[in-house]
């Protein structure tokens, strides 16, 4: 999703690599889960996340969609985020008013239920990703989380995924592939964009994961498929 912000606005003056110590660390965010709360849309999901919600759940886009994720349009592709749900209580004795909005995988103790499994937004908070015309940089965003001490974590270690270089090729490929759609689609016409924008949602979204199978072989096969259907807009 497109910020307004420049960098300088955001981050702590400096790019990380996943050997570095970066300051993060809170007591394993014991007490606190003011990020899972209060979030909007702004949990926006790419099909690695969708193929790990598949595994922790065991259910699929389908089973899933209007509970816990929804659809909007983000610059210019339908792509899925995760819904807020909503808390209510009676404090007044009268009625129930929405006391809270948090993420659906948020249990009653505020710890997450999908820890191991949890989004790549999720992984990387408060880091992010800075895009260059050769990949990404990690960048630490210096507003975010600041109402505790943190301490250093070995960045690999705090995103916490396995074969992370190969996750790094699968986020570039990723991110290129959205940004040569989004400029496809800002050309065709309003019934041609509808068409690409949810066939590019059925193809990595909708169309069931295989929980048994490496992520990145069906996400390859899948890229394959659709780049040959969208030859003659993709680069």
């Amino acid at each position: 999703m497109l910020r307004e912000q420049s960098l300088e606005e955001i981050y702590d003056g400096r790019f990380y690599t996943p050997d570095d110590y970066v300051p993060v660390g809170c007591e394993d965010c014991a007490g606190c889960s003011e990020c899972c709360r209060n979030t909007g849309d702004s949990i926006i999901l790419d099909p690695f996340d969708m193929y790990m919600l598949c595994c922790a759940t065991g259910r699929t886009f389908t089973d899933m969609i209007e509970k816990e994720i929804e659809i909007r349009l983000v610059d210019g592709l339908i792509l899925p985020n995760l819904m807020q749900h909503h808390d209510q209580e009676n404090n007044t004795g009268s009625s129930s008013l929405p006391e809270d909005d948090h993420c659906p995988f948020l249990s009653s103790a505020g710890r997450c239920t999908i820890h191991s499994y949890r989004p790549g937004f999720c992984r990387l908070y408060p880091m992010g990703r800075y895009y260059t015309e050769d990949g990404f940089r990690y960048i630490l965003q210096k507003d975010e989380c600041t109402d505790r001490e943190k301490t250093p974590v070995l960045l690999r270690d705090w995103l916490g995924i396995e074969d992370l270089e190969c996750y790094e090729d699968y986020i570039r490929s990723w991110h290129t592939f959205r940004k040569q759609a989004e400029r496809a689609a800002a050309f065709l016409t309003e019934r041609s964009h509808d068409s690409v924008t949810r066939y590019i949602l059925q193809v990595f979204f909708v169309h069931p994961y295989l929980t048994d199978i490496d992520f990145y072989t069906q996400y390859d096969a899948r890229m394959e498929t659709c780049r040959n259907a969208l030859r003659k807009i993709l680069p």
